[in-house]
């Protein structure tokens, strides 16, 4: 190793020496990661309060929102030698989740019927012809690409449920979680950044830094600025035990 270099390293060294025992690198540290974990605590509280009260009362549906329900309207198929096919003229009504008419279409010929830009909320529906069951079918627009409504000869109505499973509660308590485990992880971190700067004990900021990365402050951006303060925190790490409380 030629003589440069050797004075280089040991340039180097001698710069590291003085960062690990300036006051100013723990405190940096310290700093650092006390706002990567606030980024965390208020991502933390974003998931929690984010509209999960709108959410339990119902108010955040796709009403804003408009959609096609397009479709067609078949005949039973009867032993296997007639029915099947499109059935033309048949009247289709949608009704909304208040029973009011919000879209109707005749079918074509081939049994097709096409009802345009209605919201996109719980609606019904509603297939009426002489002499055959009325089919009512309650769906949300737009969660389907044809609607096939088979109609078969008799009286009555047959409802059928296209809406699904409703997973809402489950959401908010996955959200409400995830929120929860967030912001306890950026107070975690908060403490860590704290006892970096009060210089007592270097696990205990380790250790309390490594959950503040957790709370995943923006994405990537809280952990980096954790990630260098545990950094300073490590290279200073001769300071701690050192500071008078």
């Amino acid at each position: 190793m030629s003589d440069d270099d050797e004075s280089r390293r040991t340039r180097f060294e001698w710069w590291l020496e003085d960062l690990s025992t300036d006051p100013a690198t723990r405190v940096a540290g310290a700093v650092l990661i006390i706002f990567g974990s606030i980024l965390g605590v208020l991502t933390g509280s974003l998931h929690i309060s984010a509209d999960i009260g709108e959410v339990l009362s119902g108010q955040l549906d796709d009403s804003g929102q408009k959609a096609d329900v397009n479709g067609a309207v078949f005949a039973a198929l009867i032993n296997n030698s007639s029915g099947a096919e499109g059935m033309e003229d048949v009247t289709v009504i949608l009704y909304d989740d208040e029973n009011l008419e919000i879209g109707r279409d005749i079918t074509d010929s081939g049994g097709r019927f096409f009802i345009l830009d209605v919201p996109r909320k719980s609606s019904i529906i509603v297939v009426e012809h002489p002499d055959y069951i009325t089919q009512r079918v309650l769906l949300i627009p737009g969660d389907h690409t044809q609607i096939i409504v088979t109609l078969t000869e008799g009286d009555g109505v047959q409802e059928t449920d296209m809406r699904g499973e409703s997973f809402l509660s489950e959401s908010v308590l996955i959200t409400s979680i995830i929120g929860a485990v967030t912001l306890f992880a950026g107070i975690a971190g908060i403490l860590g950044g704290i006892e970096a700067y009060n210089g007592k004990s270097h696990f205990r900021t380790q250790f309390l830094a490594y959950l503040g990365l957790w709370s995943q402050g923006l994405m990537f951006i809280g952990p980096l600025f954790i990630l260098m303060g545990m950094g300073l925190s490590y290279l200073s790490r001769k300071q701690f035990g050192l500071v008078e409380g």
